[in-house]
C-alpha cells in the first residue's frame, strides 16, 4: 500500500468479476507478489477496491483478509463510499440462529377407553365438550358423591383456567328412576297412612304383620352390609314392640297416634311399613305428580350442597323428566336403525346385533364384565328384574331402552305403549340433543363404567353410526371412610351436610386436591388433619407477607437490589413453577403440585427468617410475585373464592358461614383489611410504645394489660398480634374461629408444661426428702434391720454373717464395705447441714 492518494495496484480487473468468491480469491492471488502494506494511509485505490468486498475474506485467502483489516483500520469513517457501500448492502449483519429450546409438556389424561394417559387433543380446536353423570335424586348427597362431583369441578377448572381451554360443561340430573319410583311411592303410602290416625292396636297389628314379610327378607340376604343393616333395623323395632305390645294387652293405651309408645313403634319401623304398604298398595299409585315431588326436593338440596361446596354450576343441566320426547325419538332411531327391538311394550338394545357389526364394538371400557348378571340387573333396576321381564329379552346381555309402565308406575306415551325411559338411554339422548354425535369428555365414578357407560357408547353409536361418540372417559376413584366402604350398616354414612359440619369446604377440597383424581380416596380423620395443616400452613406464609407489604417504603424502596439469596430463591420460584406445570400436564397431577407449592413456601419462608435473624428486609417483590402465583394456583383449583390478590379471603368460602363474626360481615373480604388496618397498625404501635415504657419503668401492671390486649381481646375480633424481638410487631386478620382455637390449643399446652412442671418438682422433692431421710440414718444401723439378710455384726454394726449363719464372703464384705463407707460419708454431710443450721 502506498500513501494516501497514491495508486498503490491497478485493482480494474476486480470490476470485471462479478462473483463475491472469485473476486475475493483473484485478490489475495494479486495482493500475494505486492507489497501492500507500505505507507500509512489507504489510498483511493484501496478504497474502491475495499467497497467492492461485502464482508471480511475467508482465512484462507491470507493475503486479501490481512490487506482488508488493514484497510479497515486506517479507512476514515466518514468516508462517502464506504458509508455508500453500508447502505447498498454491502455489510450486512451475522447470520441469526433460533435457540434450540425444549420440549414443551403436553396434558395427558388417562382415558378409560384405552386405560392408559392419552394426549389431550380436543375434536376442534380449543373447544371442550364434556359430558358429567349427575345425580340419581331420591336422598341426601354424601361424600361419595362429593368424590366425583369436587374432583371433576377441580379438573373443570384446570382445563378452563389453567389450560385456557373453553370448555362447555353438560350435566343431567335423573329424575325417573327405580329407586325414584319406588322411594316416591313408599313416601306417598306412608304419609295416606298416617293421615288416618290409625290407633295403637291398629299401628301393633301393622307393625306384626310387616315384619313377616321382613323377616323372610332378612333371611334370605347375603350381602353382609345390608344383612347388618337389616338386623340392626330389626332389633330397634323389636325393642319398640315391647312397651306397645304390654300396654295394648293391659288396656292402658290408648286408641290415638298420640300416644307415645305408638309414636316410637311408627318412628322405628317405618321402613317396614312402608315397603309392606307398597306390596299392597304401590300398583295403586298412578299419579305422575307424586312421582317428581321427591326428586324435586332433593335436586334442591342438592344444588344447596355444590354451592356449600364451591362446586361450578354446569353450564346445561338436563333433566330426564323434561327430555322424554326426545328419548322416545333416540330410541325409535335405534330401532330403526336395526339395533333395537320391541318386546312385550317394552323396547331392548340387541347387544349381539350390535356386537357383530364390523363397525362397532360392545362395552369398550370393560369387556370383561360381559355376562356379568348381577352387575346387569343393578343397571335395570329394582322394578325391572322380575322373571316375566327377564323373559321377553333375546339375550340376558339385552338392556331395556324403553321400559313398559306397570301399575303403580310413571308413564308417558310412545310407539310402543305407555312407558318410561330406561336408565342408560336418558344420557344418551340428552348429551346427543347437547354436544351432537360426538364429545371430548365424559365423565362418572368409577362404579358406572359398566353397565351404564359402555351401554351409554353403544347405544348412542348405534344411534350416529360412529364409533367415536366418547373420546376421552373420565372416571373418578372410589371414596373409603377410614379403610371401609361407606355403609349406613357400619354406621359410617356421612352426608354433604355432615361433612361440612366438621370441616370447611376449602378444607374438604384441599383433602381431594392432595390425592389423584382416579384413585382411590380415604376420607378419615388423618386426611383432613393433612389438610387443615396444608391451609394453615399456607395461610401463615400469606399472613406474613402481607404484613411484610404492608411495611411503608417509596417507590424506590420496592426494588431492592438481588443479593445471591434472592437469586437462588427466583431460581427456584420458576423450578417450582414448571415442576407444578408438569404435574398438571401429567393428568392433573394435583398431588404432586401441591406438594412443589408447599416446598416453595418452605424455602420462601427459610428466606424470609434468614433475613429477620440478619436484621435486614426481605425482597418485598419476590415475596409478592411467589404469593401472587400461589393465590392463582389455589383460585385455580377452587381453593380461594374472591377479588383479593394474596391469600386466603377473611371469613370467605374456606370458613362455614355461621362463624363470620359482625366485623367481617360488615366489609366484604377484599375490603376489609385496607379498611381496618391502618387503625389497627395505630393501635400496635400504640402498645409497643406502652410495653416500651412500662419495661423501662417496670411497671408490670400496663405489660400484663398489653399482653391481655393481644391475648385476649383482639382475637375475638379476628386479629392477631406476633411481637417480634428487635423488629415492629406483626399484625394479621385471620378467621376469629382459628384464633380461639390457637388461643385454646395454647392454653391447653401451658396448661400441660405447667402441669409437668409441677410434676417435676414434685418428683424432686420427693427425691430429696428420700435423700434427706436416708442421709440421718447413722452407719452402724443401717444393716442391723436387715435380719433377713444378716445375723451378726461387728462393734460399728457391720455384718459378719449371713441369716443362716455362715461368715460374708470376701466379695460380699468388700461389696458392703463400699455401701457403709458411702453413708458415712452421707451421714458426715447430715451433720454438717446440722450444725450450719440447714
Amino acid at each position: 500500500m502506498a500513501s494516501t492518494g497514491d495508486i498503490a495496484f491497478d485493482y480494474g480487473f476486480l470490476l470485471r468479476i462479478s462473483e463475491d468468491v472469485r473476486r475475493v480469491e483473484a485478490l489475495n492471488e494479486y495482493l500475494s507478489s505486492r507489497s501492500y502494506l507500505a505507507g500509512y494511509g489507504p489510498s483511493q485505490a484501496d478504497a474502491e477496491a475495499f467497497a467492492l468486498l461485502c464482508g471480511p475474506p475467508p482465512e484462507l485467502h491470507v493475503h486479501a483478509l490481512r490487506w482488508y483489516k488493514h484497510i479497515a483500520a486506517l479507512k476514515p469513517q466518514t468516508n462517502d463510499q464506504t458509508s455508500e457501500c453500508s447502505t447498498k448492502g454491502k455489510r450486512v449483519q451475522p447470520p441469526w440462529s433460533p435457540p434450540q429450546g425444549t420440549d414443551i409438556s403436553k396434558l395427558r389424561l388417562y382415558n378409560s377407553l384405552t386405560r392408559t394417559k392419552e394426549v389431550f387433543v380436543p375434536q376442534k380446536g380449543n373447544r371442550v365438550l364434556w359430558y358429567c353423570c349427575g345425580p340419581t335424586v331420591y336422598d341426601a348427597s354424601h361424600m361419595g358423591h362429593a368424590r366425583s362431583y369436587i374432583s371433576f369441578d377441580i379438573l373443570r377448572r384446570i382445563l378452563k383456567n389453567y389450560f385456557k381451554y373453553d370448555v362447555f360443561y353438560c350435566m343431567n340430573i335423573t329424575d325417573i328412576d327405580d329407586k325414584i319410583i319406588k322411594r316416591a311411592r313408599q313416601n306417598y303410602l306412608l304419609e295416606q297412612y298416617i293421615e288416618k290416625k290409625p290407633s295403637a292396636s291398629q299401628i301393633l297389628q301393622d307393625v306384626l304383620a310387616a315384619r313377616t314379610p321382613f323377616k323372610a327378607k332378612l333371611a334370605e340376604t347375603t350381602d353382609p352390609d345390608k344383612k347388618q343393616m337389616l338386623e340392626r333395623l330389626d332389633a330397634a323395632v323389636d325393642t319398640a314392640l315391647g312397651p306397645l305390645q304390654m300396654a295394648v294387652q293391659s288396656n292402658a293405651a290408648g286408641h290415638s297416634l298420640q300416644d307415645h309408645d305408638a309414636q316410637v313403634l311408627l318412628e322405628e319401623a317405618k321402613d317396614l311399613l312402608s315397603e309392606w304398604l307398597d306390596y299392597q298398595f304401590g300398583s295403586q299409585v298412578t299419579e305422575n305428580s307424586i312421582f317428581s315431588l321427591l326428586p324435586k326436593y332433593w335436586e334442591g338440596e342438592y344444588h344447596k350442597d355444590m354451592e356449600a361446596l364451591n362446586v361450578l354450576p354446569a353450564d346445561v343441566l338436563t333433566r330426564v323428566s323434561e327430555y322424554v320426547p326426545e328419548i322416545v325419538a333416540f330410541v325409535k332411531k335405534i330401532v330403526d336403525n336395526g339395533y333395537g327391538y320391541e318386546s312385550n311394550g317394552s323396547v331392548y338394545f340387541d347387544t349381539a346385533k350390535f356386537d357383530a357389526c364390523p363397525a362397532h364394538s360392545y362395552a369398550k371400557l370393560v369387556p370383561e364384565a360381559v355376562g356379568d348378571q348381577k352387575a346387569l340387573q343393578e343397571g335395570e333396576g329394582d322394578l325391572s328384574i322380575s322373571a316375566d321381564r327377564l323373559s321377553e329379552k333375546r339375550s340376558q346381555n339385552d338392556f331395556a331402552l324403553w321400559k313398559a309402565s306397570k301399575p303403580g308406575e310413571p308413564s308417558w306415551d310412545s310407539p310402543w305403549g305407555k312407558g318410561r325411559p330406561g336408565w342408560h338411554i336418558e344420557c344418551s339422548a340428552m348429551a346427543g340433543s347437547i354436544l351432537g354425535e360426538s364429545m371430548d369428555i365424559h365423565g362418572g365414578g368409577f362404579d358406572l363404567r359398566f353397565p351404564h357407560h359402555d351401554n351409554e357408547l353403544a347405544q348412542s353409536e348405534a344411534y350416529f353410526e360412529n364409533d367415536h361418540w366418547v373420546r376421552y372417559f373420565l372416571h373418578t376413584g372410589h371414596l373409603t371412610i377410614a379403610g371401609c366402604k361407606m355403609s349406613k350398616s357400619l354406621k359410617n354414612f356421612i352426608t354433604i351436610k355432615d361433612a361440612l359440619a366438621k370441616h370447611t369446604a376449602r378444607q374438604l377440597r384441599l383433602a381431594f386436591l392432595m390425592h389423584t383424581w382416579k384413585d382411590t380416596l380415604d376420607y378419615s380423620n388423618n386426611t383432613m388433619e393433612s389438610a387443615i395443616q396444608y391451609e394453615k400452613f399456607i395461610n401463615e406464609f400469606f399472613l406474613n407477607v402481607k404484613d411484610i407489604l404492608r411495611s411503608p417504603t417509596d417507590i424506590t424502596g420496592t426494588f431492592e437490589k438481588w443479593e445471591a439469596e434472592e437469586i437462588e430463591l427466583n431460581k427456584s420460584f420458576y423450578e417450582k413453577k414448571t415442576s407444578v406445570h408438569e404435574a398438571l400436564c401429567d393428568n392433573i397431577d394435583t398431588r404432586s403440585a401441591l406438594e412443589e407449592m408447599r416446598a416453595l413456601v418452605g424455602q420462601s419462608n427459610t428466606y424470609m427468617a434468614a433475613r429477620r435473624s440478619a436484621k435486614l428486609p426481605p425482597n418485598r417483590m419476590l415475596l409478592e410475585s411467589i404469593a401472587l402465583y400461589l393465590t392463582n394456583m389455589l383460585k385455580t383449583f377452587g381453593a380461594i373464592e374472591g377479588t383479593e390478590p394474596i391469600g386466603f379471603p377473611v371469613g370467605g368460602n374456606g370458613q362455614n358461614a355461621d362463624v363470620r363474626n359482625t366485623t367481617q360481615i360488615m366489609f366484604d373480604s377484599s375490603k376489609l383489611e385496607s379498611t381496618v388496618m391502618p387503625y389497627l397498625s395505630v393501635l400496635s404501635d400504640f402498645r409497643e410504645d406502652i410495653r416500651k415504657i412500662s419495661r423501662e419503668k417496670k411497671v408490670t401492671e400496663l405489660l400484663k394489660l398489653c399482653d391481655e390486649l393481644r391475648d385476649d381481646t383482639l382475637p375475638e375480633l379476628g386479629v392477631r398480634l406476633e411481637d417480634r424481638d428487635g423488629l415492629p410487631t406483626s399484625v394479621k386478620l385471620v378467621d376469629k374461629e382459628t384464633l380461639l382455637k390457637e388461643r385454646e390449643e395454647k392454653k391447653k399446652m401451658e396448661d400441660e408444661k405447667k402441669k409437668k412442671k409441677e410434676e417435676a418438682a414434685r418428683k424432686k422433692q420427693e427425691q430429696e426428702m428420700a435423700k434427706l431421710a436416708k442421709m440421718k440414718v447413722k452407719p452402724n444401723e443401717m444393716f442391723r434391720s436387715e435380719t433377713d439378710k444378716y445375723s451378726s455384726f461387728d462393734e460399728t454394726g457391720f455384718p459378719t454373717h449371713d441369716a443362716e449363719g455362715k461368715e460374708l464372703s470376701k466379695g460380699l464384705t468388700k461389696k458392703l464395705r463400699k455401701l457403709y463407707e458411702a453413708q458415712e460419708k452421707l451421714y458426715n454431710e447430715y451433720l454438717q447441714l446440722t450444725q450450719n443450721g440447714s
